[in-house]
């Protein structure tokens, strides 16, 4: 049996450059066996088939003179979505798995005017996400969070040394051993919604760093649905990813 690095064996099979698979691989896009492919350098046999998901297209969900909203799709980080939108600034930031609301000021002015509303926690942001647990009443987290960075990969966890993090989760649906639930955030910390929920024992599915990785999902099952700013109000539609489970 021979083996290569996983990014050189996906170009072949791909037809594509090194560095267009090892950017395949870093976004969270390949699988194989089930499993996502996390280590592009990483040893894997040469005959290994693999599976590569698309990108869904940046939406535009509103925009004026003062502020634009997109839906994010998953698997694109916030930067490359603020590069799309080069006359624009971004007001808030959300992880690579995670898809929803993204807002960006078409001004300085107004710019100036959200910071102090995010600051000042006067911004409503509502996300849905499945988990692996039943949730059958509200659960309030009031726990700080403590984020650190590693080779410029943040990670965060509750510790007491972090800062204030308040979470509120509301049962939607539940089968089986997994619901979907409405998460509300008073404040904005480092993958806050990901290690509250983890610590309450109701861990994301598809969360391969704070949760549950599940073999027929290959991303982080969370979703920025609606944030209301001033008098915007905007809401994202869930990605095909939330219908995976036949809730009732």
């Amino acid at each position: 049996m021979a083996y290569d690095k996983a990014y050189k064996v996906l170009a072949k099979q791909e037809g594509i450059s090194n560095s267009k698979a090892k950017e395949l691989i870093d976004k969270g896009l390949v699988r194989a066996q089930g499993k996502k492919v996390l280590i592009a350098r990483g040893e894997i046999d040469i005959n290994t088939k693999f599976s590569v998901k698309d990108v869904a297209d940046v939406k535009v969900i509103f925009q004026d003179n003062d502020i634009l909203a997109v839906n994010k799709p998953a698997f694109l980080t916030s930067d490359e979505i603020a590069k799309k939108y080069p006359k624009a600034i971004m007001l808030n930031r959300l992880d690579k798995e995670t898809s929803g609301v993204m807002l960006f000021a078409k001004n300085e002015e107004f710019q100036k005017k959200a910071i102090k509303e995010f600051k000042s926690n006067n911004v409503y942001k509502e996300y849905v996400a499945i988990v692996d647990g039943k949730v059958i009443d509200e659960i309030e987290i009031d726990k700080p969070i403590l984020t650190t960075k590693d080779r410029g990969q943040a990670k965060s966890k509750v510790d007491k040394k972090g800062k204030p993090a308040k979470t509120t989760v509301y049962p939607m649906f539940v089968e089986g051993n997994k619901s979907k639930v409405r998460v509300v955030i008073d404040t904005g910390r480092t993958h806050q919604i990901r290690v509250h929920l983890n610590y309450i024992g109701l861990p994301i599915i598809g969360d391969t760093i704070y949760g549950k990785p599940v073999a027929n999902i290959n991303r982080v099952l969370l979703h920025s649905k609606r944030t209301k700013i001033f008098d915007y109000d905007f809401e994202a539609v869930e990605p095909r990813e939330f219908k995976v489970y036949d809730f009732n």
